[in-house]
């Protein structure tokens, strides 16, 4: 699966670079969109027939609903102490982290209220998590465990990255990491203002 996703990534940069007819960009959009919900409808589907899904959501463990808490504050940690590596600021560093994996929405909003440089950071910052994530989900769930595959997904574990939490786990875990991609997602718009409102103040 890993080798697959790469692969495809490799093919599609070098393509763009090299054969990029006018106007496809434009086509591009619609298209991603489309696959994705194809994609997505095929978990539901796959959910869906699963006659036990009702138990299994009952059975699911009461520590799961801490996961996604879990994701952010250790994204936030990882970014201060990579941040502190390469010496950026630590307020800098976590509103990078602070994004979660949503490059688009966090970028505008450090952008907008704070700063164009650090704004760039965190698109960069949490696009180069979703490729990340695309890669490692596989090895992860195979090597490490079904739980810690959804840790590097961050908010896409609800959308881009939920069919390959899918493909390389189980149910459970795909309701999990469902759940957990909701709750980082409505959590950026809340902690990204709420870092740069105490950096504006103490900073």
């Amino acid at each position: 699966m890993t080798l697959k996703i790469l692969s495809s990534l490799v093919l599609g940069f070098f393509a763009g670079l090299f054969l990029l007819p006018e106007g496809l960009p434009s086509v591009l959009e619609p298209v991603t969109d489309i696959s994705l919900a194809v994609l997505l409808f095929a978990v539901g589907f796959d959910l869906g027939r699963d006659g036990e899904l009702g138990r299994k959501i009952r059975d699911l463990p009461r520590i799961s609903l801490a996961v996604p808490f879990v994701i952010a504050l250790g994204s936030i940690i990882g970014a201060v102490l990579a941040g502190l590596a390469i010496q950026i600021p630590v307020g800098d560093s976590a509103l990078a982290g602070a994004g979660f994996g949503w490059y688009s929405l966090s970028a505008v909003i450090i952008t907008q209220d704070y700063d164009v440089t650090i704004g760039a950071l965190a698109l960069l910052t949490n696009v180069f998590r979703e490729i990340f994530a695309i890669l490692s989900i596989p090895y992860i769930a195979k090597r490490v465990g079904f739980l810690p595959a959804i840790a590097p997904g961050g908010a896409t574990a609800m959308d881009v990255t939920l069919p390959i939490i899918a493909q390389n786990t189980d149910a459970q875990t795909t309701l999990i990491a469902f759940y957990s991609g909701t709750v980082l997602s409505a959590l950026v718009p809340f902690v990204v203002p709420l870092i740069i409102a105490l950096l504006q103040r103490f900073g």
